[in-house]
């Protein structure tokens, strides 16, 4: 029995339909080779493409804008992170942060140049003493050196200095739709290390330096409020750096190479072992001055009893 095309799940297509539709095929053929399209089409072209894993992540982190940044002064390179504010982290793995690092580093010869020191600018993106030592172990496979780190986290501060970079950690910085500032900026919270600055490093806050350990010869220590040494000062202590004369530098034994309190300089006075007893460094109308802690009174004593 003949089965009518109504009870044939398959249309079924003329002869007539098939010259018909061959010719249109046609004639959209030759608009494309004539590179013209019609203002109004709407071609739908899907490219099916067989990626691998790395650039898959490239893929993703161009997705993410993630702006890493190399730039060389002075024959020092620094390399620059996107701040949290710019691509929060969970947004972004360090892991993409970091492949896309490396694609920069090994894609160009002149950050390749050897002995060259790096300055990591890390901003406000947190960093671990892991993620710090896979960076360094990347810049030695070049001959680079990472010397110093800057950030406006506590914790990467705290994570480089245990490390043994130069640190300076620096305040954060405010949003571009905020108010500004009527009053002076406070200080950052206390930084508390407990450590051995050894010679080369540099250490900045933006606001009191907390040291349980030395301080040795040749190394730095910066800060915009007091530094507090709990241990022997032997290198360069600056407090006050923002123009404090407030501000006060104390040390279990201090023996600085030069001690300075906002524009003030000053070297200690050489001694005896025997002589060594707990100090603080204070600006007076004379300059800096060095009094024992135990004599050392932040209030002075015309202000505390009026009939002197």
């Amino acid at each position: 029995m003949t089965q009518s095309p109504k009870d044939n799940d398959n249309t079924a297509i003329s002869e007539l339909d098939i010259d018909s539709l061959l010719v249109d095929l046609q004639n959209q053929e030759t608009k494309i080779q004539g590179s013209d399209f019609p203002s109004n089409s709407e071609i739908d072209i899907t490219f099916d493409l067989d990626l691998n894993s790395n650039d898959l992540e490239l893929a993703k982190s161009k997705q993410h804008n993630i702006q890493v940044q190399f730039k060389t002064e002075n024959g020092q390179l620094s390399l620059i992170l996107p701040s949290e504010s710019e691509l929060p982290a969970s947004e972004i793995s360090w892991s993409e942060i970091w492949q896309q690092m490396q694609q920069r580093l090994n894609g160009s010869d002149r950050l390749r140049t050897a002995n060259t020191t790096v300055h990591l600018v890390a901003k406000d993106r947190l960093l671990d003493g892991r993620q710090l030592q896979e960076l360094e172990d990347t810049f030695k496979t070049v001959k680079l050196e990472l010397r110093s780190v800057s950030t406006s986290r506590r914790q990467t501060a705290i994570a480089a200095c245990t490390l043994g970079y130069s640190v300076e950690q620096v305040q954060r910085q405010p949003s571009l739709n905020s108010d500004k500032l009527t009053t002076p900026t406070p200080l950052a919270d206390a930084l508390y290390l407990e450590m051995t600055v050894r010679s080369g490093a540099e250490i900045r806050h933006p606001g009191t330096v907390i040291i349980l350990g030395d301080v040795n010869p040749g190394a730095m220590v910066i800060a915009n409020g007091d530094i507090l040494i709990w241990g022997r000062l032997r290198g360069v202590a600056h407090a006050g750096a923002e123009g404090n004369q407030e501000c006060l530098i104390m040390a279990l034994q201090m023996e600085p190479t030069q001690l300075r309190i906002a524009d003030a300089v000053a070297r200690a006075p050489e001694k005896s072992l025997a002589q060594f007893v707990p100090e603080v460094a204070h600006i007076t109308p004379q300059g800096i001055r060095i009094a024992k802690a135990t004599d050392f009174s932040r209030t002075p004593l015309s202000k505390m009893n009026p009939s002197l």
